[in-house]
């Protein structure tokens, strides 16, 4: 198993770590990751390894076998071989803001309090699927309550429930599409707001701020329709 060390600060952007494993397909596997890998809608992060005089563009990084297997962008240099010390650095810029717009859509789901179907998480805009059979009737008063919430600068944390608590409560999973990672006997919760502030909790794997305020002012641009009942709400950073 890769220690996520994202997991435990989505603001480190650098570590050391030794690597466990090679992929059949190229892959590095590393004993600890500051790489997000693929999954729930946010890409894989991005970045390098150093290592000696070497250094490796990281293109994205995928689940593996438990673990995280980091996807080089060329072959040259070749792989680090195993047991090596490497250095990971991220780029930070895109990872922030896929950090960004996850809280963002998180928020999104908050003022469109519907059953969501999809979703998916970019470095410049993100989109939620609804179960909406209609169009919403007035996109810039969403729009207008959605930037309200993202100002009162709450704070967003994260806490831990047990399997059982989880499948005892299911209105905490929002998203119909994508189940949340149970098996491992406890799932984590990520929370918007405490208290009498709180405006969301929902299971979550994927990094987030530390604050809403991060987010930054955001454009509801786009409003299609998906199906008989689905409809697909795109923002965009500012």
């Amino acid at each position: 198993m890769t220690e996520l060390l994202f997991r435990d600060d989505a603001y480190l952007t650098e570590a050391v770590s030794a690597v466990v494993a090679h992929t059949p397909e190229g892959g590095i596997v590393l004993r600890a990751s500051v790489f997000y890998p693929t999954g729930g809608g946010q890409p894989g992060d991005s970045g390098w390894l150093e290592w000696g005089r070497s250094r490796m563009a990281i293109a994205t990084a995928v689940k593996h076998e438990g673990g995280v297997a980091l996807v080089p962008g060329d072959i040259t240099p070749p792989l680090p071989p195993i047991g090596t010390e490497v250095r990971q650095v991220l780029d930070w810029d895109r990872r922030f803001r896929h950090m960004r717009v996850h809280t963002a859509l998180h928020l999104l789901s908050v003022v469109i309090p519907l059953p969501v179907t999809g979703g998916q998480i970019g470095a410049e805009r993100g989109r939620l699927d609804f179960d909406m059979p209609e169009p919403p009737e007035d996109l810039a008063a969403i729009e207008d309550r959605l930037n309200r919430l993202i100002d009162q600068d709450l704070a967003v944390t994260e806490t831990w429930i047990t399997d059982e608590e989880l499948a005892a409560n299911p209105g905490l999973v929002k998203t119909m599409s994508v189940r949340p990672p149970v098996g491992q006997g406890r799932v984590r919760l990520v929370r918007i707001g405490a208290g009498e502030t709180q405006v969301d909790l929902q299971p979550c794997g994927g990094t987030h701020v530390a604050r809403t305020s991060e987010i930054g002012r955001v454009a509801l641009t786009k409003v299609e329709k998906k199906g008989r009942q689905n409809r697909r709400v795109t923002l965009e950073l500012a």
